[in-house]
């Protein structure tokens, strides 16, 4: 929790300092090399040239680590099955923290995704290879602290969200933040609303030419008596700017905003 003895602009400097911190740990998203669709039956680990899942070459000492086995009836039904050691049951992500399979300073996870299941490959030690140039923001401004209105539409709609493996993701919305600025009023609606926080994904008149293209995240704190702040010096870069191997929730048309919100963080500059 933020002190609130602190100024505005150490707050954001705070927040900044542990975005970066995330971005940079071990298991940061730039340290995300590889995703691996699976496909029902056995699917092999390793590096040789008939692996469904490939490893660098440097991770196996054979062509094969191991397979991976998957009815296809169910995403909760995956076998892990190794060259050496004993076979084990691997939870993927949809229920939680998900198993975490390693070899030196690789690690690969299953994860669902629209009822497809995909092999995540991390490499913990990636900022040897290659070190993280950090992240442009724009200068925090208070002009972008905007208080919103958190509005209970009249009837709930399911909003068709595109992702960047081209897949649509059907989410349920009950609700809008509606705001004011630069004379017009404008909305958002949310992807996620917890009790805690609510989160959206948004793209506008800086996409693509001083901020991330395929748009950029925020999250709030929950409302309270039908108010929120957007902060939109804390607009973030979702994970697919740092890696191509994310599975992103793109922007909706209904949250194309017609201004350029020129706070939070800029395009990600490094190459993947």
């Amino acid at each position: 929790m933020s002190d609130p003895t602190l100024t505005p602009q150490a707050r954001h400097q705070g927040w900044r300092q542990r975005r970066l911190a995330e971005l940079t740990a071990a298991d940061g998203w730039p340290g995300l090399i590889g995703l691996f669709w699976l496909e029902p039956g056995a699917n092999v680990v390793g590096w040789g040239e008939d692996c469904t899942v490939r490893l660098p070459a440097e991770v196996a000492e054979a062509a094969n680590l191991g397979v991976i086995e998957w009815s296809g009836e169910t995403v909760e039904s995956v076998r892990w099955r190794p060259r050496e050691g004993d076979p084990q049951t691997l939870l993927i992500d949809a229920k939680g923290a998900p198993t975490t399979v390693a070899w030196g300073d690789y690690r690969f996870t299953v994860i669902a995704r629209d009822g497809r299941l995909a092999v995540r490959l991390r490499d913990l030690a990636w900022q040897a290879r290659r070190p993280f140039p950090g992240i442009d923001c724009f200068d925090y401004d208070p002009a972008w602290r905007i208080e919103a209105r958190w509005e209970t539409l009249a009837e709930s709609l399911t909003m068709e969200v595109p992702t960047v493996t081209g897949e649509l993701k059907s989410v349920q919305v009950g609700y809008r933040a509606v705001f004011e600025i630069q004379g017009q009023t404008l909305a958002l609606l949310p992807m996620e609303v917890t009790g805690e926080s609510v989160f959206f994904v948004f793209r506008d008149g800086s996409s693509g030419r001083l901020t991330y293209g395929a748009g950029r995240f925020l999250r709030t704190a929950a409302p309270e008596h039908g108010r929120l702040v957007l902060d939109f010096n804390r607009a973030y870069n979702p994970p697919c700017a740092f890696t191509p191997f994310a599975t992103c929730p793109l922007p909706p048309p209904e949250n194309w905003l017609p201004l350029a919100i020129l706070a939070g963080e800029k395009k990600f500059q490094g190459d993947h």
